[in-house]
């Protein structure tokens, strides 16, 4: 019996294997707009996509992030400034593309501009924080989506987004995770809608992976921005040791915890935008997979348990 299940697992995944090798013809056409260009994932994937043909338009928060991406790729990139916080900067982007693009439509866009920053316990946060976080994470997703999308379904093309392992299951305060949930519900409900189409709509959900969102210097400054605004009466709660603990646990965990192989995320998406078939959802990293997305499909009550167990603990928990 096990045997044939064992059989089964592999005639699956040597089935999806081969299904998934083909990909889309005719590259040199067409044109795959990416968000987030300035560094890390988006980034790497204009590089990436540059070299194997795509036409590239290369979205970027800052003038270096242009001039370093036009320093190392081809002629045919293109490069636009765009803050998808402004409604106003995404309409010049899209302006751009359109005439760009022409009557050939636009084949992908990626969703990958992101921030991390304020991250901490949701007790330590205001509303606009909330709000910040949310309209560039979630709100600046939306907004280039809907922007670009009758460029994509004019060339019954795809929609890209890069959520998080933490839009399947929230272990850390603040609205990081809020925002990339958001992701994952907006992507679903896109991709039923945009089926008829013929418009795919693909979702990622990378691990721990070295970038500047998983830099814990960053964290640690951000830690302590949030801890000095905090009143005193909430500080009181968590104990006056609880932020060098809540700094060491970061230093010691994070970078063990970062995969430094950005191309597994790079892959996985490049095979969303190229391939014949892509996957409805891309979980790169072995953390992702095995850790994770696991707890995630966990009763909740195990969930907690595991991550309360190893949480930095509170002055009045301990009274």
């Amino acid at each position: 019996m096990y045997l044939y299940l064992l059989g089964l697992v592999v005639l699956f995944y040597l089935f999806r294997w081969i299904r998934e090798l083909p990909r889309v013809p005719g590259k040199g056409s067409k044109y795959v707009y990416i968000t987030g260009c300035d560094s890390g994932f988006g980034s790497l994937l204009a590089r990436h996509l540059d070299k194997h043909g795509f036409r590239v338009i290369a979205a970027c928060f800052s003038e270096k992030g242009e001039e370093d991406l036009k320093k190392s790729c081809s002629s045919k990139l293109i490069t636009t400034h765009l803050d998808v916080t402004s409604q106003e900067s995404i309409a010049k982007a899209t302006a751009t593309i359109t005439d760009k693009v022409g009557e050939h439509g636009l084949w992908a866009v990626v969703n990958n501009a992101g921030v991390a920053v304020p991250s901490g316990p949701c007790d330590w946060h205001t509303l606009d924080d909330y709000k910040s976080m949310l309209d560039v994470n979630l709100n600046g997703v939306i907004g280039v989506t809907l922007s670009v999308l009758p460029l994509i379904k004019k060339a019954r093309g795809r929609v890209v987004n890069i959520a998080s392992v933490f839009g399947r299951i929230g272990i850390t305060g603040g609205p990081y995770c809020v925002s990339k949930h958001g992701v994952e519900g907006f992507t679903d409900s896109l991709r039923l809608g945009m089926d008829p189409f013929g418009v795919k709509v693909l979702c990622i959900e990378p691990g721990f992976f070295k970038t500047n969102v998983t830099d814990s210097s960053l964290h640690v400054k951000n830690i302590k921005m949030l801890w000095e605004r905090l009143p005193q009466e909430v500080r009181d709660d968590y104990g006056s040791d609880y932020l060098q603990k809540a700094i060491d646990e970061v230093k010691d965990k994070v970078p063990k915890m970062s995969d430094g192989d950005l191309m597994k995320v790079v892959s996985c998406m490049e095979h969303a935008v190229s391939a014949v078939w892509p996957r409805k959802r891309y979980s790169p990293g072995w953390d992702a997979k095995l850790f994770w997305l696991p707890m995630s499909y966990m009763p909740t009550c195990v969930a907690d348990y595991l991550f309360l167990k190893g949480a930095v603990p509170i002055a009045k928990q301990m009274q």
